[in-house]
């Protein structure tokens, strides 16, 4: 460290969020796997399951362009546990629908994710992990509940 290196008065934050949840993705990523499920498979799964969505309101629920949309459908038909239907509400419209192999996935898939969060959090004493929670929930529903504008936005965390 040099003089010029200015003196850090606040705990990395952004380190310790960016670096937790790296690796928690990455061994959800891991775990997922094993039954040939991605994150994002995983999630429009259950938010489909959720009630009638179209592919749009399901890429925003997952934070997913486009075109990461089309590809997790086109998957997830082609492994049989989703498909594009049109909607009871709007004809126009194009739903996914679960159906009976992916809702028996997703249901074990959903073992696994909250396995995943449930093997993390034992690594902290059981008082320190409801702090935590309640923390990390304040701080989402408060004052990071949303991105500030700026010219040069940061990319968005998957949600």
């Amino acid at each position: 460290m040099t003089a010029m290196t200015p003196t850090r008065t606040e705990p990395d934050l952004s380190f310790l969020l960016d670096h937790t949840s790296h690796v928690l993705r990455t061994r959800m990523s891991a775990a997922l796997a094993e039954i040939g499920l991605t994150a994002r498979m995983h999630c429009v799964l259950v938010h489909a399951l959720e009630g009638e969505r179209t592919q749009a309101q399901l890429a925003e629920l997952g934070d997913m362009d486009k075109t990461t949309m089309v590809v997790t459908v086109d998957a997830l038909e082609k492994a049989g546990l989703a498909e594009r239907r049109p909607s009871a509400q709007d004809r126009r419209a194009r739903i996914i629908a679960v159906t009976e192999e992916g809702a028996r996935v997703a249901r074990g898939s959903q073992e696994i994710v909250d396995g995943v969060h449930r093997e993390a959090l034992a690594a902290l004493p059981e008082g320190d992990r409801d702090a935590l929670l309640r923390a990390l929930k304040h701080l989402v529903d408060g004052v990071l509940a949303s991105p500030a504008a700026s010219p040069r936005p940061a990319r968005r965390a998957r949600q």
